[in-house]
C-alpha cells in the first residue's frame, strides 16, 4: 500500500518529526521513511506502525486509489498467516 505524501509530509511537520526520529519511533528503517517519502509501496504492518506514531488512523494515511494487494498479499504469506 501506499501513503499519502501530503498527508504524511503534514503529519510530520504538525509532530515536528524528522525522518531519523519516526524511524526510531516505528522501528522501521529510515530508507523506509524516505520510500514513503517518495511514494513507494510499503507493507499494511509499517502502514499500522507509521499511523500509530503519528496517531493517525491507518485508512486517513494511505493514498487512495493505489492500494496495493501483491504487496499485503506477500506480507500476510510472510507472517504465515492464512485466509
Amino acid at each position: 500500500m501506499r501513503i499519502d505524501k501530503v498527508i504524511f509530509a503534514a503529519e510530520m511537520t504538525r509532530r515536528e518529526l524528522r525522518d531519523y526520529r519516526l524511524a526510531e519511533l516505528t522501528g522501521v528503517s529510515r530508507s523506509t521513511i524516505s520510500a514513503v517519502r517518495g511514494g513507494k509501496s510499503i507493507a499494511k504492518a509499517t502502514a499500522d506502525r507509521i499511523a500509530l506514531v503519528l496517531d493517525i488512523p491507518v485508512d486517513q494515511l494511505i493514498e487512495r486509489g493505489k492500494y496495493d494487494e501483491h504487496n499485503e498479499t506477500h506480507c500476510i504469506k510472510s507472517a504465515g498467516i492464512h485466509s
